[in-house]
């Protein structure tokens, strides 16, 4: 079975950092994940230039939407500018020709009641035109998050069914986060496609901390607190294309890249 296997990388020439590791797939940010100015395309041939040459070098190109969004929050200062920010950052992947936009699930108060923050999501499909697949990421911490556990994804998954562009509304699994927020990896793929009907990508990355511990803090494969066969396992039955978002550069990413190969 050949799985693509590809990294996140810098964004100032994804092509190039794509070249520097032997792979045909990416991940990066489009500006700074951690501020609401909205994308920026840093490539130098700007995003005309980026999606011609990505589709002349055979690259797909996957956009990470910035840490920020949380557009289940009931907090209208954070969740309507979230909701704008999806809908610039959908934008400027679509005109790059990127393969999918990856956002995280979000989280709503200790208090409040999960079901605000479902129809939060349901609000947001409705209000974003989807241009291409809204891939969204399962999440390590958080007491009241909204795709750490597998019952809090299904509520997302049920308040969005009756959006009609729920079928573009796809899922990234992240191994670390799973771990990380309790799930059992033994079982993590079956449960997640019990649910959503898909699995568009995969992050895979071990863990630094313990299971359920709730912490998002990657490392390189072998480095972690994951049992090697079982991270192997999950990567593979999801069946996937998978973005390692490890530590190091090209020359770790394709260290970690043999590894898995090795193992599956």
């Amino acid at each position: 079975m050949t799985l693509s296997i590809g990294a996140h990388v810098d964004q100032t020439d994804p092509i190039a950092e794509a070249r520097a590791r032997d792979t045909t797939l990416v991940q990066f940010f489009l500006g700074d994940p951690q501020s609401y100015k909205g994308p920026v395309i840093n490539y130098a041939g700007g995003a005309e230039g980026l999606k011609a040459d990505a589709e002349e070098a055979g690259v797909d190109l996957y956009v990470h939407a910035p840490y920020l969004i949380n557009v289940a929050t009931t907090n209208n200062r954070q969740r309507i500018p979230s909701r704008k920010l999806l809908q610039q950052h959908m934008d400027a992947a679509a005109s790059i020709g990127a393969k999918g936009l990856i956002v995280h699930g979000g989280h709503i108060k200790d208090d409040e009641d999960p079901s605000i923050g479902f129809d939060n999501w349901r609000k947001a499909v409705a209000a974003t035109d989807i241009k291409i697949p809204l891939l969204i990421e399962n999440t390590a911490g958080g007491t009241n998050a909204m795709t750490r556990h597998r019952e809090r994804i299904k509520g997302v998954w049920d308040a969005i069914a009756s959006e009609e562009q729920a079928d573009l509304v796809g899922f990234c699994l992240d191994t670390c986060h799973a771990h990380a927020g309790g799930n059992a990896l033994e079982t993590i793929v079956e449960d997640v496609l019990a649910i959503t009907g898909r699995i568009d990508l995969v992050h895979a990355n071990d863990s630094r901390d313990d299971f359920d511990t709730g912490a998002d803090r990657h490392t390189n494969f072998g480095a972690g607190k994951i049992e090697p066969d079982l991270l192997a396992a999950v990567i593979r039955d999801a069946k996937a294309p998978v973005i390692c978002e490890t530590p190091g550069g090209a020359e770790q990413h394709s260290a970690d890249f043999a590894w898995l190969r090795e193992r599956l």
